[in-house]
């Protein structure tokens, strides 16, 4: 029986082992183990890889984006419009900041932010100053960034991007993370581009406010010891950026085998009752996940594990309907496509060392399970 992963860090580690455990053991030499050239090193190369001119590496990607909404002077009373149908972090970093997020609902096929949703929700909004928007690149697919930057201008909002899952997407020719004020990524070990423990970091084309992100990551030091403004203690260590620094060469390629992989994907699952992710014209999607949609999600998910292959709902629940936050956090209206979308996702195995071979095995099962259905 194939024993096929969702997701599989441990073999991403393998495939860069001498480079990494090389990174690793400069930094144990080194004799510096907070902050320092490393982190400062992979800052630059990451806002290089970005398109932007500033990066600061933080400790989460949580972090990331709860830093970022502060450089932009979002606190109580504000309001943070952002979509239900995403990791709850999102909404969690929102709420960290003392600010309340506005749920907009999804587009049906890219599973980000609909415009329409987000320029609806203006127009009439609960209490509260509109401040900013976090659009979320879910899954790969990037949001709508152009008519969201555009909306979010008109309006006088900050935009401040969710990128944990789209390293390396593109918009019309432009890397996700450099549209709008502020960027957060996440470098969780599954991520397109992932550590091997948490880490994060905020990215900005705006010198200012990349330092507002590099004293809050660090008590508000301005210089040593003297806080200029409250802060925490979120910093990137240097063996996470080491790691990072040794895999970011190889994240371009690695979204093209990701893309591979989608493509063989959509090819043999062309006939099958399954519903599979659309991709925008102008839009480069680097594939996080590749979630499929039927309506029997749960039946068709057993099916597989019965033959050794591994899936996951990516999410099974949007934010507005989990106990933590049903009838407590704020909605724009009702959001059909992302309650729909959690009750019909499926995200198939998806990572760079997946091989073609593994790939006709998942497609082999699920073409058994539509016959078996039909």
């Amino acid at each position: 029986m194939a024993q096929i992963p969702q997701t599989d860090p441990h073999a991403n580690y393998h495939a860069h082992r001498t480079e990494i455990d090389a990174a690793v053991q400069r930094v144990l030499d080194s004799g510096w183990y907070i902050l320092g050239e490393e982190v400062v090193a992979f800052e630059r190369e990451f806002a290089d890889y970005v398109g932007a001119s500033h990066a600061v590496g933080v400790a989460s990607g949580t972090d990331a984006l709860e830093l970022a909404l502060r450089a932009c002077g979002v606190g109580a009373g504000d309001l943070v419009f952002t979509v239900a149908h995403t990791a709850v972090a999102t909404v969690a970093a929102i709420e960290l900041t003392g600010a309340t997020p506005l749920l907009v609902d999804i587009c049906p096929h890219s599973y980000t932010m609909d415009a329409d949703c987000f320029q609806a929700a203006l127009r009439d909004p609960p209490p509260g100053r509109p401040r900013a928007v976090v659009p979320v690149h879910l899954y790969g697919h990037p949001a709508d960034m152009p008519s969201i930057c555009r909306i979010a201008m008109e309006y006088g909002l900050y935009v401040v991007e969710d990128c944990a899952q789209a390293h390396g997407a593109v918009i019309d020719g432009r890397t996700v993370g450099a549209w709008g004020h502020m960027a957060a990524f996440s470098f969780y070990p599954t991520k397109n581009l992932g550590a091997l423990g948490d880490g994060g970091a905020v990215v900005s084309g705006d010198a200012g406010m990349a330092e507002k992100v590099r004293a809050l990551r660090q008590y508000g030091w301005r210089k040593r010891y003297v806080s200029a403004a409250p802060g925490g203690n979120s910093r990137l260590d240097p063996l996470q950026a080491a790691i990072l620094r040794a895999k970011l060469p190889h994240l371009h390629s690695e979204n093209g085998r990701r893309r591979s992989y989608a493509r063989r994907y959509r090819e043999l699952l062309a006939g099958a009752e399954i519903g599979l992710p659309a991709v925008c014209s102008d839009v480069q999607h680097v594939y996080h996940q590749f979630v499929i949609r039927t309506k029997q999600r749960d039946a068709l998910r057993k099916h597989l594990r019965d033959f050794g292959i591994s899936t996951a709902i990516h999410y099974p629940a949007p934010v507005h309907r989990q106990p933590a936050y049903v009838r407590r956090v704020p909605t724009a209206g009702e959001l059909t496509h992302s309650d729909a979308a959690a009750s019909e996702i499926l995200s198939l195995p998806m990572y760079p060392e997946l091989t073609p071979a593994a790939v006709d095995t998942v497609v082999q099962s699920i073409s058994e399970w539509t016959r078996l259905n039909q």
